[in-house]
């Protein structure tokens, strides 16, 4: 079907406000940029009722000021049509350190000063807000989690776009309007993020509405999108699949007009298409409108500094006029940028917002920074999931059958989004089905409202009325799930361990979000962020080197212990449990670890679910030393690092009957952690209880080595604690030679126990050359036939 024609400018109404509504719109406009500016300058003299002097100066200046009239300027032309059109709608601000420019109509509308009481609507509240800002024990200069209305703090570089449609999704009656800075613009994540208007459903979701704010500067330099021509930067939006409006100009008052009658076309034009889409039920593809917004950077502050253009140059990035405690005339200036705002006339006596500016904003739950998709936990409902254990793998011993890890956990996932059909969806990068997921298109399939060809319909799995959410980039998936998330959904994301590490900067960011948000105590509560990571580092012998990377891990345990969790199943019941906990949890980023394919299972669901729920235990199937000190322990954490390790168990065994082993298997990688230093982690006594006082401890692990280290070195019995895990060797390998490589293999790890128990270090000797005769036997065995020997490649657990 051929997307709707757009409209054409001359659509739009030229002068949409009468003289007194834009007298009054540019006032209320004049009161936020006099409080932007206010924060970033005052500490004292809020209304300047006297002569501005250098104690009235903050002796940091920090903040910036370049973006911020913009910012405030698109926010009370969206009010303005809040109140005409009772919208409901939230407000995402994209450049960074915009948070003046969100805080001032934040504050004038009262919902600041209805959460935070000392900063009421009076000459004290405005002192205390004024002074908070940058400011030590106060609020920074982005949109954190303290801003009400804001789910996106501005300056993460690229997310503004999909976290918006991700808060878009099953949300029919939401507008999101996202104002995207023009140095955001030139990231990669954001000029991929555009290509998320292929999978919004006019008829299910709400409508995005994103302006790109050309101020034409990020901190020193030019931006690309600023210097190329109208004609390039319109094909462009319209080659994304937008219709793009233009906005233009530095008068306030003809931009006014501008954007008042831009805007409500763009409004009606989304109203239309969803209108049509919603009577006919015809979910096609519009040509959505977006807004570029071209003003001047450090629009109507100081328009010269000592002979150096401000307005309109990136020198109004940050702080216009500096040294103004210092500088007379500098603080001259300041003083005449502040009263040209003049507000005298925007504040009584009392220093509240005169009563014909305070009507502009709109009222209750409709003022953006009080809308409850803004702090989605509000509206959060649990999910209905059906009972994990259903779907449970029967064993009858441990060790002796193989299956797809993950296969199940489809399942699983399937019959959640049957039970949540508007508020559960499934993330992937092209990769659900490679994952052993594919039994969620069962349930549903792909979103997609981009074309069709006829031979889609054999296998692709493509709808546009699909919940599942697939496209080739892990940065706009993240950006989609943490705006759902936070608009109070849930979801699950699964990707390749290879390409996680993409992600990195958005975990970090999400983490940092989670953790101050535990702080806010108006925050509700959201659902936790679950990522699936797959296709691991053990099983990628077959795409080699570039795809062996265990390391997002590392970068998770750097972040607070308040919000991370990390877990390593075995097998495909500990797999259940550990996910049916995972999406019943709030305010965490849960990362799951869990190769896709065929491995050995060990547990049945009792013995699983016992065993995820402590974190961390003895396989008393696997361990001999019942009712004696071990002579080692051998411990495991991953999937395939647990049967190497067994297996390793077993060959110990075998050559030294006498040897009494204790294997310990860790679900809960914070489990190694001192309790003082995570919730999760063991108290020492417990620990010890566990891996002995001074006993060789083997420990293979999944990732690399050194974080076990990392997350134990203040153990009792560290200095024993010998830890194999990936060490950056790898090729084109059989799985058994990759882990031969890295010494995480069953030969490896019997050598090194012989090599730590003294008892062993001579009468050893023999059983260590058979060892690295069989490793030998191993490697040329690959390089004969290409596989692993069958019987170290399907061995089981012979006991």
């Amino acid at each position: 079907m051929k997307p709707p024609a757009p409209n054409t400018m001359t659509d739009i109404i030229v002068s949409p406000l009468s003289d007194d509504e834009l007298n009054r719109m540019n006032a209320y406009w004049r009161a936020c940029n006099y409080l932007a500016a206010g924060m970033i300058y005052l500490l004292d003299n809020p209304l300047l009722l006297t002569p501005l002097k250098p104690e009235h100066i903050k002796n940091r200046l920090l903040g910036h000021w370049g973006t911020s009239p913009g910012l405030s300027f698109v926010y009370i032309h969206i009010n303005r049509l809040i109140n005409k059109y009772d919208l409901n709608a939230i407000f995402l601000a994209g450049p960074g350190h915009g948070a003046p420019g969100v805080l001032a109509p934040v504050y004038l509308e009262g919902t600041y000063s209805e959460i935070y009481a000392n900063k009421s609507e009076d000459d004290q509240g405005l002192l205390q807000f004024f002074k908070e800002f940058s400011f030590p024990g106060g609020i920074g200069s982005h949109c954190t989690p303290e801003t009400p209305g804001s789910i996106h703090e501005g300056g993460e570089l690229g997310y503004s776009i999909s976290h918006a449609y991700g808060a878009a999704f099953d949300n029919p009656d939401l507008l999101v309007a996202v104002v995207v800075g023009d140095g955001e613009a030139e990231t990669g994540p954001l000029a991929t993020s555009w290509h998320a208007n292929k999978f919004l459903n006019p008829i299910r979701d709400g409508a995005v509405l994103p302006i790109l704010h050309l101020n034409g500067y990020k901190i020193s330099n030019p931006t690309v999108l600023s210097r190329i021509s109208h004609e390039e930067l319109e094909q462009l939006f319209q080659g994304y699949g937008y219709t793009p409006y233009f906005v233009e100009g530095s008068d306030p008052d003809t931009m006014h007009q501008q954007m008042a009658g831009v805007l409500e076309q763009c409004v009606l034009e989304i109203r239309r298409f969803q209108d049509e889409a919603r009577r006919t039920g015809l979910p096609t593809r519009p040509r959505w409108p977006m807004i570029v917004l071209r003003s001047p950077k450090g629009w109507t502050g100081p328009k010269e500094v000592d002979g150096h253009k401000v307005e309109g140059f990136w020198r109004s990035h940050q702080v216009p006029l500096s040294g103004v405690k210092e500088n007379p005339a500098h603080l001259k200036m300041l003083e005449d940028w502040l009263r040209s705002y003049k507000p005298e006339e925007l504040f009584d006596s009392n220093g509240r917002l005169i009563a014909q500016l305070k009507m502009l904003a709109p009222k209750g739950t409709r003022r953006m920074s009080a809308n409850p998709h803004a702090n989605g936990g509000l509206l959060r409902k649990a999910l209905r999931l059906p009972d994990f254990r259903d779907y449970a793998l029967a064993l009858e011993s441990p060790g002796k059958v193989s299956a797809e890890n993950t296969r199940p956990l489809g399942k699983f996932l399937r019959d959640i989004m049957s039970e949540n059909n508007s508020n559960f969806r499934v993330f992937g990068p092209d990769e659900n089905a490679s994952n052993k997921l594919d039994d969620i298109y069962k349930a549903s399939k792909k979103t997609w409202l981009a074309s069709y060809l006829p031979e889609d319909a054999d296998g692709s799995e493509l709808s546009p009325d699909g919940r599942v959410m697939e496209m080739l980039s892990e940065h706009t998936l993240e950006g989609w799930l943490e705006g759902y998330l936070l608009t109070g959904r849930h979801g699950f994301f699964s990707t390749y361990e290879a390409f996680v590490h993409i992600i990195d900067s958005m975990f970090n960011q999400h983490a940092k979000w989670l953790a101050m948000s535990k702080k806010v105590p108006w925050r509700a509560s959201v659902s936790s962020l679950n990522l699936l990571i797959t296709s691991t580092v053990w099983r990628q012998d077959h795409n080699g080197f570039t795809h062996q990377d265990p390391g997002f891990l590392d970068v998770v345990v750097n972040k607070s212990p308040s919000v991370t969790r990390i877990y390593l199943p075995p097998d495909v019941n500990c797999l259940l449990s550990v996910a049916n906990h995972c999406l019943k949890s709030t305010d965490y980023i849960n990362v799951i670890v869990c190769d896709k394919q065929k491995h050995l299972q060990y547990l049945d669901m009792d013995a699983a679910i016992k065993h995820c729920t402590k974190g961390i235990g003895i396989w008393e199937w696997a361990s001999n030393d019942a009712g004696f000190e071990p002579d080692l322990v051998m411990a495991s954490a991953g999937d395939i690092p647990t049967k190497e390790a067994l297996a390793a168990t077993v060959l110990l065994r075998e050559n030294f009957p006498q040897l009494k082993i204790r294997f310990i298997n860790v679900v809960d990688l914070y489990k190694l952690v001192p309790s003082t230093g995570h919730p999760h982690g063991l108290s020492d006594r417990d620990f010890d209880s566990l891996f002995t006082l001074d006993k060789p401890i083997i420990f293979n692990f999944h990732g690399y080595p050194w974080l076990i280290h990392r997350l134990a070195y203040r153990r009792h019995n560290h200095d024993n604690l010998h830890v194999r895990g990936y060490k950056e060797k790898g090729s084109i390998n059989t799985p058994l030679e990759l882990a031969i490589q890295n010494e995480t293999d069953r030969f490896s790890l019997a050598i090194d126990a012989i090599n730590r128990l003294p008892s062993l270090l001579v009468s050893g000797a023999h059983v260590k050359q058979k060892l690295r005769d069989q490793q030998i036997e191993c490697r040329n065995y690959a390089y004969e036939y290409g596989i692993d020997r069958p019987e170290d490649d399907h061995w089981q657990w012979p006991y």
